[in-house]
């Protein structure tokens, strides 16, 4: 029986294979079966996340729980993140809810603040055998900045090095040219700033966030210059949604079980391909359960 795992495993044995992690936001239990269907049918790994919404939504309790139940059932490792955490409370509260692995984002803090938050959480995270993921640079909405205003907010190669020396990171999410949202217009990626920070960090896994909507041929490109986690959520939900929203329309039925159906097989979709991409597979392996 699997039980969660730190995220730091997975992503070095990604690294190894020089491949990625699908790192999949869930939002209930609905999100959270379709994931684990995916994961399974490609009897892949994957990383479950909550961001503090989705917290305040179920609880931490909760959240443990289904986690917990899920990684029993799935045939490869998982871990259990909290996606975003602004602060070293939420961090620690996590910690001692059996999170196994948490983002400290100190992205919007001076470079020396950043440092300083983010090491206390890891130092709290290590002794628990939590892993840590920080952000330097920031990856903010497609909403926020104009993209002509964006390079500002990048990371840089020789600040990366500092930041993980100074803070013991497991991972580092990198701003490159992604954001979170639907994106306007075409994606563009700083390939060679993410080659020079994935040389300036090479022992340390790189993730990168705002995945949704981000084609398969960038997300590849990505993995070949060392990104290792890759968090999707915006495409989820709004396939979740969509299907929601189908079966409301064209039915009365008013059993729950039957109007979530149709959603759950479109996220399960969404995140087989989102699994598919980050672990190369082409071949997807069919189970009964799928």
């Amino acid at each position: 029986m699997q039980k969660l795992s730190p995220s730091r495993p997975l992503l070095d044995a990604a690294a190894k294979e020089g491949k990625a992690i699908a790192a999949l936001n869930f939002y209930n239990a609905e999100t959270l079966i379709s994931h684990l269907k995916a994961a399974n049918s490609l009897n892949a790994s994957i990383i479950l996340q909550t961001t503090e919404a989705t917290i305040s939504y179920l609880g931490v309790e909760m959240i443990r729980g289904m986690a917990q139940a899920a990684a029993a059932q799935c045939e490869q490792p998982v871990a259990l993140h909290l996606d975003h955490g602004r602060s070293y409370d939420i961090a620690a509260k996590c910690i001692d809810n059996g999170y196994t692995s948490v983002m400290i984002d100190g992205s919007k803090l001076s470079f020396s603040d950043n440092c300083e938050l983010t090491r206390q959480v890891a130092e709290l995270a290590h002794a628990s055998g939590v892993s840590v993921e920080g952000e330097l640079g920031h990856v903010g909405q497609n909403s926020e900045t104009p993209a002509e205003d964006k390079t500002q907010w990048f990371t840089r190669a020789e600040d990366a090095q500092r930041f993980v020396a100074e803070t013991n990171v497991d991972a580092l999410a990198v701003a490159v040219g992604t954001a979170h949202g639907f994106y306007r217009g075409e994606v563009s990626i700083d390939f060679e700033r993410l080659r020079q920070i994935r040389d300036a960090i090479p022992s340390t896994p790189l993730v990168l966030h705002g995945g949704s909507g981000v084609s398969a041929e960038l997300l590849r490109e990505c993995i070949q210059c060392g990104v290792r986690k890759i968090n999707f959520g915006t495409e989820l939900k709004d396939a979740f949604t969509r299907a929601v929203k189908s079966s409301l329309c064209s039915s009365d039925d008013i059993d729950l079980r039957r109007t979530f159906q149709p959603a759950i097989s479109a996220v399960e979709e969404m995140s087989r391909s989102k699994i598919m991409i980050c672990s190369g597979n082409t071949v997807e392996r069919q189970t009964s359960g799928s």
